[in-house]
């Protein structure tokens, strides 16, 4: 990095700022005082809970958002639409508050609000409550989230505050997240910005870093090319530079359609249908299943292959989903639940690819809405056919 990009330190608005200064979007804490605007808040905040945490019982759901003891902040897009939020109950004696819900629209994901509107839940909080510890049970397609929003799996509150208060979520991992006293979360990038450049100026007074060398003539070698051993080059030698490190820093992590294969995978775990698709077929209970199936696929191997990087193309992804469903078909009739499940799953799949497809190189907001109630009548009967038959 050049020192001039030291020099200054400039003010870093996210896209989610931006939309919130020039009043797109607002931020409120509500709780259920009776009032109208709350009333109509808080309903918003419940159905997208309901709608996005499919695992999570609805009446459990409204008990909770409706709960006095409970408060929310709401994401809004003015002027009176919910699109995320964050429901929380304060334990102030305890200096401690539970995340209880936390989630963002379908259709307005991968777009910053998320840890936006963590960061605005730090800094209300540590403005009018004494409370610096935060306090969740996250299911396994949620802790990355968190971890992002600096949470970890390592509980430091001393165990006679919390345990007993907060809900206790079977699966569930229990995360902690402790905010540093005055630091504004929703500038933090200012905050970090200074604190880079005090560094850097620190550093230019013990390294040569900083300096800028002139150019150089490169030489034509015997094929009539210009190339130059990089140790020859003014400062390279000085500043600990070799050739494995350079190879090392321009190795991508992720092929580019890793962050929507993510998505798509955790999407679909969470989904009611694809239970019967978790985890691969066991052999020993149904013994011709690998006969008659050449090519296995499940979500645990397909979450597996993403995390790999097998996938290099967003076709080669599809291709794999597909033999879920596909295989489903072959080995079971068709009048079976799992049959049936796999059709729907199916179905919510592409539904959800061509939505994050859109985000990712269109930036469109559309997106195609599941059948809620016929979905709603078939849950239960799926659920209690579960081990009539195997996949």
């Amino acid at each position: 990095m050049s020192p001039e990009a030291h020099t200054n330190v400039v003010k870093k608005e996210s896209p989610a700022q931006i939309e919130e200064r020039t009043g797109i979007i607002e931020v409120r804490v509500v709780e259920n005082d009776g009032a109208r605007d709350s009333m109509i808040l808080l309903t918003g905040l419940k159905n997208i809970f309901q709608k996005q945490l499919p695992k999570m019982p609805k009446e459990y759901i409204a008990r909770l958002v409706y709960d006095r003891n409970h408060k929310s902040m709401a994401l809004i897009r003015r002027p009176m639409k919910v699109i995320g939020g964050i429901c929380y109950r304060p334990f102030d004696p305890q200096e401690f508050a539970e995340i209880v819900f936390c989630a963002i629209a379908s259709t307005e994901q991968v777009k910053g609000y998320g840890s936006f509107l963590m960061n605005h839940l730090k800094d209300y909080v540590s403005e009018h409550t004494n409370m610096k510890h935060y306090l969740t049970y996250a299911d396994n397609y949620a802790t990355g989230y968190f971890k992002k929003q600096g949470f970890t799996t390592e509980i430091t509150l001393d165990k006679r505050k919390w345990v007993g208060y907060i809900k206790d979520y079977e699966g569930g991992t229990i995360m902690q997240c402790t905010t540093v006293p005055k630091v504004k979360y929703l500038h933090v990038h200012d905050t970090l910005a200074i604190q880079k450049k005090a560094v850097y100026e620190k550093m230019k007074e013990y390294s040569t870093s900083h300096i800028v060398y002139p150019g150089i003539q490169m030489p034509v070698n015997e094929e009539g090319k210009r190339c130059i051993d990089p140790y020859k080059v003014a400062g390279v030698k000085e500043s600990g530079w070799t050739p494995e490190m350079d190879a090392l820093s321009n190795r991508p992590r992720h092929p580019p359609h890793y962050n929507q294969m993510r998505h798509l995978v955790t999407e679909l775990r969470a989904n009611a249908y694809s239970w019967p698709f978790v985890e691969a077929v066991n052999a020993e209970e149904v013994t011709d299943y690998y006969d008659v199936i050449t090519e296995p696929m499940d979500l645990t191997l397909l979450d597996e292959n993403v995390e790999s990087d097998k996938y290099r193309t967003m076709d080669e992804f599809k291709r794999d989903v597909q033999k879920i469903f596909d295989n489903c078909r072959a080995y079971n009739a068709e009048s079976t639940n799992y049959t049936r499940c796999a059709n729907r799953l199916e179905r919510y799949f592409k539904e959800r690819l061509r939505v994050w497809t859109n985000n990712a190189d269109e930036e469109s907001d559309h997106v195609v809405e599941e059948d809620d109630d016929e979905d709603d009548e078939d849950e239960e009967e799926d659920h209690d056919m579960k081990e009539e038959d195997e996949n």
